[in-house]
């Protein structure tokens, strides 16, 4: 249940609502817009009475949730999220550039690809320490060797590092080193990592797994929004269909759905979703055209010898080529990058 509040209703009598709701048994999450407050209402609302609230004079209208994921529902937040990370920012009018290798492999390789994406005008670092692969014997990272690295790396640019974190067993040393933790496609429905990283205040990005319905992906948003963290960016990095000329198929479609569905912001993998690295650059470009909020991208400075995913990565100097083109097309889409 949605509670629409009047314009400029003081905080005195919003909370005075708060409280009664709260004392019916339920959960309050407040949501203040330019002009008005929106009360979001988690719990069982079936014996309350939607007359009695709209009965009070700052109540416009009371609306009620029909999907089961309430917290990530744009009927809860009409405005778009955007998520604070240092001086950047995910969502709104600026777009956020988020590239690296796909793993971390020696000082040398992440700090130099790190200073020649930021160059560019990325604004965060990706890159993996604990890998999943489906193979048991390929590369699986270095583990919390490539997390010290990747701080070394941020240390020498400023750029917040973006890293998957696999288990909770090493969650405090992502909380120390990581900016942004990324849930990745294989653990999107690990109920118990959402739960435990929705305890955490740290920006969340949540992959759709490579079978996953847009429901789904926004279910696994409200797992981790329920324990209190609302920093959550979706990403859609392809799902399997029958087709295999490529490594997944990129559901562009998912990025105007998501967002009439939800508020939150909404970034598109083009190197994982085709597993081609002639691919990815017409792909990012679509997607900052179809409403994506940012781009994940893997950049190698020598993709023929990469430890991990070389053939859908670009090197940094396509990646510099691909960023002055997104330039001229987020102005275009009215954005910055």
């Amino acid at each position: 249940m949605v509670i629409v509040l009047r314009p400029n209703t003081s905080k005195e009598d919003i909370n005075k609502i708060k409280n009664k709701m709260e004392s019916l048994g339920c959960a309050v999450s407040e949501t203040i817009g330019e002009n008005r407050s929106i009360l979001g209402l988690v719990g069982d609302t079936s014996k309350i009475d939607p007359g009695i609230i709209e009965s009070n004079r700052n109540v416009e209208k009371v609306l009620f949730v029909q999907e089961p994921y309430k917290k990530a529902n744009r009927l809860f937040h009409p405005g778009n999220s955007v998520i604070k990370i240092g001086d950047q920012t995910i969502g709104g009018d600026k777009l956020a550039i988020i590239a690296g290798p796909c793993s971390v492999e020696s000082e040398d390789q992440i700090t130099s690809i790190a200073q020649d994406i930021k160059q560019a005008g990325a604004g965060f670092l990706r890159g993996g320490a604990y890998k999943p692969r489906t193979s048991p014997y390929s590369f699986q990272g270095l583990k919390m060797e490539g997390l010290e690295l990747l701080k070394i790396a941020k240390e020498k640019t400023g750029l917040p590092i973006v890293s998957e974190l696999m288990s909770a067993d090493v969650l405090d040393s992502f909380l120390e080193y990581v900016d942004v933790i990324q849930i990745g496609a294989r653990n999107m429905q690990n109920f118990d990592l959402l739960k435990k990283v929705g305890k955490t205040n740290k920006p969340i990005l949540l992959k759709r797994g490579m079978s996953s319905t847009i429901e789904e992906l926004l279910m696994s948003a409200e797992y981790i929004m329920a324990e209190g963290n609302e920093n959550v960016i979706l990403c859609e990095r392809g799902i399997r269909t029958f087709e295999s000329f490529t490594r997944n198929t990129l559901d562009l479609s998912a990025i105007p759905a998501i967002k009439r569905k939800s508020h939150l912001p909404v970034i598109i993998d083009p190197s994982h979703a085709t597993g081609l690295w002639w691919m990815v650059e017409p792909l990012a470009k679509a997607a900052i055209v179809t409403g994506a909020d940012g781009l994940i991208i893997e950049v190698h400075n020598d993709p023929a010898n990469a430890k991990c995913d070389g053939q859908q990565s670009i090197t940094p100097q396509r990646f510099a080529k691909l960023m002055e083109t997104l330039k001229k097309i987020a102005e275009i889409e009215n954005k910055t990058i």
